[in-house]
């Protein structure tokens, strides 16, 4: 395994373990690259992205011409974790024309009226493309979980609303997701794990900065509130729900270029472990390809200039 490898593995959680975030940091201190002061990391990390961004902009392209797989790339984390800029400079290098980026907001009268799975369906991306999830289905099994009232919305059959309601969400999802996998859709998500700390200074810069007041909320200082009931909510479902199908990534989020290259790293990781191959030119094409060249080439030879011209 290479140095990339072992950085994306370290951030994987493992199938039928716990996530662990308590044990996480949200700050990472770049051991597998030696020891490097905080400038130093933030210099590698730079670099690190801009070389992961030249790469992925060749995968994609070779996503795209392969026609068969697509790339479903799921972003969940608090409030300022960075999701926002770590899909902006991560995607800074693809072709816009084959990105789709889909924010999931408060569900519409119609969404109400199907399964909590039919929206995010209709989402996933078709193949050769890739698709962005800031927030996503997993809003399901932690947003209601703290806010179990927000199911009344959903207008349920009757029943509890204890553990083995979220367990059977839990189940619902990992079939879901290994349907996808199944046919194609390869599947990547990204925990930004911020620490409250962290969050309390980005909210204090927001509004200290008249050009980004618009991205704060003070509904978001209400669910700060609730911090410890996320984060446990967030434990539960990414043990849950990280398999080897859809794994999960835990991935530092305290410093922004850190969690950009640490996620454009295990993308690459994903998309490279597909295999994908050109396409294979036919016989007739070829054939034509040639024809091609030599029309161009007499085309180029007309064009010379004449000797001592």
């Amino acid at each position: 395994m290479d140095r990339r490898g072992r950085i994306v593995d370290a951030l994987r959680v493992r199938p039928g373990a716990p996530a662990g975030l308590a044990e996480r940091g949200t700050r990472w201190s770049g051991d597998e690259l030696g020891a490097l002061t905080e400038r130093q990391l933030d210099a590698t990390a730079r670099e690190l992205l801009k070389d992961g961004v030249a790469e992925l902009s060749d995968a994609q392209e070779l996503l795209w011409a392969s026609d068969r797989y697509a790339l479903l790339v799921v972003f969940q984390a608090m409030d300022a974790a960075g999701k926002d800029s770590a899909i902006e400079h991560v995607m800074s290098g693809v072709n816009p024309q084959g990105v789709d980026v889909v924010g999931f907001r408060k569900p519409s009268a119609e969404e109400l009226d199907h399964t909590f799975l039919w929206r995010i369906a209709k989402a996933v991306p078709e193949r050769g493309r890739i698709g962005i999830f800031n927030r996503s289905h997993y809003e399901e099994v932690i947003a209601l979980r703290v806010h179990p009232d927000w199911l009344d919305a959903q207008k349920l059959p009757p029943g509890e609303r204890g553990a083995a309601f979220w367990s059977g969400r839990y189940e619902d999802i990992n079939a879901f997701e290994r349907h996808l996998d199944r046919n194609g859709t390869k599947i990547v998500k990204f925990f930004l794990h911020v620490s409250k700390d962290e969050q309390h200074r980005r909210f204090l810069a927001r509004l200290d900065n008249a050009g980004k007041q618009w991205k704060f909320n003070a509904a978001d200082v209400a669910e700060r509130a609730l911090w410890e009931d996320y984060q446990a909510a967030y434990e539960a479902a990414l043990s849950a729900t990280s398999t080897s199908w859809a794994p999960w990534y835990v991935v530092p989020a305290d410093q922004k270029s850190v969690t950009q290259a640490l996620v454009a790293a295990a993308i690459l990781e994903t998309v490279q472990g597909l295999d994908l191959r050109w396409p294979v030119v036919s016989a007739a094409a070829r054939e034509a390809n040639i024809r091609a060249r030599r029309v161009l080439e007499a085309e180029s030879a007309g064009l010379q200039p004449a000797p001592g011209g």
